[in-house]
């Protein structure tokens, strides 16, 4: 019986390790598996070793145990090829340090989540925007270190970002958020929740900018008005995608801003306690006229 189990491992390992274990075998097992083959033998540790200087994902479950900062240095300090980061089992101790080298030697990544990494500074994010130039998904959320320069170094070299999420990242003010709706004019997704400095500025610069937008996120962003959310409404009826944009704040309830068949209701946008809307934005569906739309705006 030994004699067969050995030669089963052996027949598993004399496999092409780039052509068919990495591709095609370790492609379906969790990372946290694959990582703990290194201690069955010598040639498991080398394939291990192969199979993660070629990793083009590093994503663990956010559910899973959090990665040890000597397990997360010796997993990636090979790597050159990723193309997707999350952070978000590291969030607890990972600091520039154990960061601004990966970012160094990853220039392709695509997609980066740093969210509630705490102990990380705006130099992490400005490596992340001269290093990623092909970035297209940002994750931020919770990261109060996030400030308008970095923002601004963010803008200018990342344009073509699709998704952002700013959630609670609270140093950042209208004139960092125009500055990004200017700039990456391919933004399909925008979470500004939780920042009580955004204002109708910033949201009327995103609709006007980020034709392809799909989703906006306004929860708690207690200085949005209803103005700027009928800003949004007016430039998204002339899209040529029809998706629905979430626009939901702090206030319970929804409020009828729009009744076409692209944009048909959003949750209540700012209004004031005891304040209702103006008996123009309930009318029924197909009574709004283009030129009371532009009014509204």
């Amino acid at each position: 019986m030994d004699e067969e189990n050995k030669t089963q491992i052996c027949q598993l390992l004399e496999l092409p390790w780039e052509d068919v274990l990495i591709p095609h075998v370790f492609c379906h097992l969790p990372l946290q598996h694959i990582v703990s083959l290194q201690r069955v033998s010598k040639q498991f540790h080398s394939l291990i070793q192969v199979y993660l200087s070629n990793c083009r994902t590093f994503n663990l479950p956010s559910t899973g145990p959090s990665v040890p900062k000597e397990a997360f240095c010796s997993m990636l300090k090979d790597n050159k090829v990723l193309h997707s980061l999350s952070l978000q089992n590291c969030s607890d101790w990972v600091t520039d340090t154990e960061l601004l080298p990966v970012i160094g030697q990853n220039q392709q990544l695509q997609r980066v989540d740093m969210s509630g990494c705490v102990w990380l500074t705006r130099h992490s994010l400005v490596a992340v925007s001269l290093s990623c130039v092909h970035l297209q998904h940002l994750g931020l959320g919770h990261c109060e270190w996030v400030d308008s320069l970095s923002l601004f170094s963010l803008a200018d070299h990342c344009v073509g970002l699709q998704s952002v999420d700013l959630t609670a990242c609270r140093q950042l003010k209208d004139d960092a958020i125009c500055y990004l709706a200017k700039k990456c004019l391919k933004l399909r997704s925008l979470s500004l929740a939780v920042n009580a400095n955004v204002t109708d500025e910033s949201v009327e610069e995103v609709a006007k900018n980020c034709r392809s937008l799909e989703q906006l996120d306004l929860t708690g962003c207690l200085r949005v008005r209803n103005q700027s959310i009928r800003c949004v409404v007016f430039y998204f009826h002339f899209l040529p995608s029809h998706n629905l944009i979430c626009a939901s704040t702090h206030h319970k309830g929804l409020c009828m801003l729009c009744s076409q068949d692209s944009c048909r209701i959003l949750p209540e946008a700012a209004v004031p306690e005891g304040e209702s809307l103006p008996q123009r934005d309930r009318d029924e569906p197909g009574t709004s006229t283009e030129a009371e739309r532009r009014h509204r705006c």
